[in-house]
């Protein structure tokens, strides 16, 4: 039962490894991976001396730190809410509403986003010309997106993200929850005193594994949502992807597309090692590892 996975991560995360070396060359096509001329390390001093590798940490991580960080108490404060819910047919149309966003393709939200904040045609500044103020250049003000992109993927994935709280409450013996009942705690204090630490473990393994992922950027959202040529962003929304996929498709650069993605995997695997012995020291049994 185990085959397919394994299988799947050796086509696809333990073959393709000995292409890390193109971030070691000059890549070129007519030589090929492996006689390309090798540099050693001026990919990476390249990416240090020119700006480029700290906007993109700066970027990557301070957007997956409010997305990990909104996203998880979002999550569980849509759980609790849904736990609190007695009527069970309106509990599940709110789980299917709530879950619908996340099925929804990024292009479809890029579209959107774009039809909503046009200079031109967008139907917010639509809406400002018609109550008399200034039309609103959204496209052109780096600024403001850090807070639309954030609220676009709270939208998007706090319903599903959700389900993984919810079905941990639902593991929690009813019985606890008579008894406070029965001693006269309220809905506050059967939150706060018995559900919210019983959802901490949960907590703990999510929260590790997604810092293991803090420098992979979600790259569909920012690519729809942005595009990977309006500079004027570049600043506020660029990202290790968009950067990659720049170097790929536009630039041609691989070795350069690939030093940014070695040094992404190599700096995840160190939060990653570093989070879990800090959970080991504080809380043995909630460790990954």
């Amino acid at each position: 039962m185990c085959s397919p996975a394994i299988l799947f991560f050796i086509i696809f995360a333990y073959l393709p490894m000995p292409g890390l070396y193109l971030a070691f060359i000059k890549f070129n096509y007519s030589d090929g991976i492996f006689r390309s001329m090798f540099v050693g390390f001026d990919n990476f001093r390249f990416l240090v001396i020119n700006g480029d590798l700290w906007r993109l940490t700066v970027n990557t991580i301070l957007y997956n730190l409010a997305f990990i960080i909104l996203g998880n108490v979002l999550q569980i404060v849509v759980a609790v809410l849904l736990n609190e819910l007695r009527k069970k047919w309106f509990k599940k149309v709110a789980q299917t509403f709530m879950f619908l966003p996340y099925f929804i393709s990024a292009v479809l939200i890029g579209l959107i986003a774009y039809n909503f904040l046009s200079y031109d045609y967008g139907v917010l500044n639509s809406v400002l010309e018609s109550l008399g103020f200034d039309p609103v250049k959204t496209y052109s003000n780096p600024h403001i997106w850090p807070f639309i992109i954030v609220l676009v993927y709270l939208w998007q994935t706090t319903g599903y993200g959700s389900i993984v709280y919810f079905a941990a409450i639902m593991g929690l013996d009813n019985e606890i929850i008579e008894a406070a009942e029965i001693d006269g705690a309220n809905a506050y204090r059967r939150i706060i005193h018995i559900i919210i630490p019983w959802l901490k473990p949960t907590f703990i393994i999510l929260l590790l594994f997604s810092l293991g992922g803090i420098l992979k950027g979600n790259f569909g959202l920012f690519y729809n949502l942005v595009g990977a040529s309006n500079t004027m962003l570049f600043p506020t929304t660029d990202i290790i992807e968009t950067y990659v996929f720049r170097s790929l498709m536009n630039n041609f650069n691989f070795s350069m597309g690939s030093a940014v993605s070695l040094y992404q995997s190599v700096f995840g695997f160190i939060i990653v090692v570093s989070c879990n012995w800090f959970v080991k020291k504080v809380s043995p049994e909630n460790s990954l590892f």
